[in-house]
């Protein structure tokens, strides 16, 4: 680290020239480096931040004009009658891309701080990893997750997906689960534990499946694949109302505990679910009423 070694030579410069030239005592030359190294590393620190946070604001400010603009053509979607849900989405999706990358291409701008300010590489990495998810490269996101810092809800979401797509076990992916999860703090955790819950349901309704179809001596086997699995998604749904308040948490909560696992959805969550790509939203259209004076619309 840079800024470490260099505030570290600037502090043993100043230590060891006041204690050469005799101008104080040896342990006050020491002091007075180990002040200087501190020092000089806390200026570093500010300018480099400072620098740092008007790149990052550009990406931001591309990822932020790029939802506004999904906004308003979701708004024009819905509004239009006749519109064609699918090439709706198609285009939504091609203008999303379009961002997302001009987003990673800006995050170039961030590299020559690597080396100067702490874990930023790993920062970057998990910018990117995040990027592109969105754009569906799951290969490139695999080869990036294990330099990323999964510190927040939509990283660690992301990592859980993964899993699952990489068709690890309920059980495999639990692990992580727990360890993530423990890093949030009240209502931070809505989204990991609802996928972790909706991964668990569809584990239960997979054995569902099998058992329509298998034979009469394996049925009570699957049967209670089945039910342990539904009964964990009613626990983790449990927990996640302890820890969270969120009406989407608490309706599939009863509706697990009343059976009605048919009805569980995460619809609720909206885009922070849709962007896990687990799922597809419907683009709900609206309906054009006339107008009763008798002139056109």
């Amino acid at each position: 680290m840079y800024t470490i070694l260099l505030s570290l030579l600037l502090g043993g410069v100043v230590g060891t020239s006041l204690g050469l030239s005799g101008a104080t005592r040896t342990s006050m030359a020491i002091t007075w480096g180990v002040l200087s190294a501190i020092a000089s590393y806390a200026i570093a620190l500010f300018f480099l931040n400072r620098a740092l946070k008007r790149r990052m604001e550009a990406v931001q400010n591309i990822l932020l004009d790029g939802q506004r603009q999904m906004q308003a053509r979701i708004k024009r979607y819905e509004s239009r009658p006749g519109t064609d849900p699918r090439q709706a989405m198609r285009e939504m999706e091609a203008s999303s891309q379009k961002f997302l990358r001009t987003a990673l291409e800006q995050s170039a701008s961030l590299e020559p701080f690597v080396g100067w300010i702490p874990l930023m590489s790993r920062q970057i990495a998990t910018m990117r990893m995040q990027f592109h998810y969105q754009l569906k490269e799951f290969d490139k996101v695999d080869a990036l997750l294990p330099r990323c810092l999964v510190l927040d809800p939509l990283s660690a979401s992301m990592k859980l997906a993964q899993r699952w797509r990489s068709k690890a076990t309920s059980a495999e992916i639990r692990k992580d689960f727990d360890v993530m999860v423990k890093r949030f703090k009240y209502n931070q955790s809505v989204l990991p534990y609802s996928l972790m819950a909706w991964i668990y349901v569809q584990e239960a309704q997979a054995a569902e499946a099998e058992a329509r179809k298998a034979p009469h001596d394996r049925k009570a086997e699957i049967e209670a694949r089945r039910a342990a699995a539904e009964e964990n998604a009613y626990q983790i749904l449990v927990r996640a109302c302890r820890e969270n308040e969120h009406e989407t948490l608490n309706r599939n909560r009863d509706r697990l505990a009343n059976r009605k696992m048919r009805e569980f959805t995460n619809a609720g969550l909206a885009d922070q679910w849709y962007a896990l790509f687990l799922e597809t939203p419907k683009i709900q259209q609206r309906r054009v009423m006339p107008r009763m004076d008798g002139r056109p619309f």
